[in-house]
């Protein structure tokens, strides 16, 4: 995949303490958008990765905390139920999530270089 365009990847966390807890959060809703409490949708350069994965890091107490980050396939296929969180306009399901979409949500949630 060429490193200039975004690619949407799955972060889900597990925090033992409920102080780096918030700072996890808020630091993940600058990447990305969540779709679960602890769980987001993070469209990325694959080049800005390692950033994300270092700010992280420096949050995290690696003995206890869990923090994964699994890329997703171009074509994503998934059911929902319940209430919705993601952005308006943003649809996932039955399709193919484009370039175009990742590109502007990237912008929007994440203006880092």
């Amino acid at each position: 995949m060429p490193m200039s365009k975004p690619r949407l990847f799955l972060l889900a966390y597990d925090i033992a303490d409920p102080r780096r807890l918030v700072r996890v959060h808020r630091a993940c809703r600058q990447w990305g958008v969540p779709v679960q409490y602890s769980v987001f949708l993070v469209p990325i350069m694959p080049a800005t990765i390692g950033d994300l994965l270092a700010e992280l890091e420096g949050l995290i107490d690696e003995d206890v905390d869990d923090v994964r980050f699994y890329p997703l396939p171009s074509r994503i296929e998934m059911d929902e139920i319940g209430r919705r969180d993601l952005p308006e306009g943003v649809e996932l399901i039955g399709g193919a999530y484009g370039g175009e979409q990742i590109a502007a949500l990237a912008a929007a949630r994440h203006p880092r270089p």
